[in-house]
């Protein structure tokens, strides 16, 4: 099982970027797909997540409103739009897939209720 993640890079304050999470060898369709992510020195939090089908999303209070989550089952991939940027949400961002249950997923799951993780990518946002 593989979770790539890419998309990162540096950004100004205010700048967009769309992180992308392709997976492999596993079926993608039946697992739900969340994206967290770690600043230097803090402990890994979690951004957002969406379920197997798409029907639900929850997104963590900091970034509501600026993050867009969404994935194609087809295509085996999951992305994060980030818009509004900001210079705290720099990061290194992590795709993850798991089965949570739906009660876990609409309360903001932990990073242990995912099963397989991606490499991580870098988002810096310049002030």
């Amino acid at each position: 099982v593989q979770l790539q993640a890419s998309g990162g890079g540096l950004v100004q304050a205010g700048g967009s970027l769309r992180l992308s999470c392709v997976a492999s060898g596993l079926n993608f369709g039946n697992y739900a797909v969340a994206w967290f992510r770690q600043a230097p020195g803090k402990e890994r939090e979690f951004v957002a997540t969406i379920t197997r089908s798409g029907n639900s999303i929850k997104y963590a209070d900091a970034v509501k409103g600026r993050f867009t989550i969404s994935r194609e089952n087809v295509r085996k991939s999951a992305y994060l739009q980030m818009n509004g940027l900001k210079p705290e949400d720099t990061a290194v961002y992590y795709c993850a897939a798991g089965t949570p249950i739906l009660s876990t997923i609409l309360s903001g799951p932990p990073a242990r209720a995912f099963n397989f993780w991606g490499q991580g990518t870098q988002v810096t946002v310049s002030s």
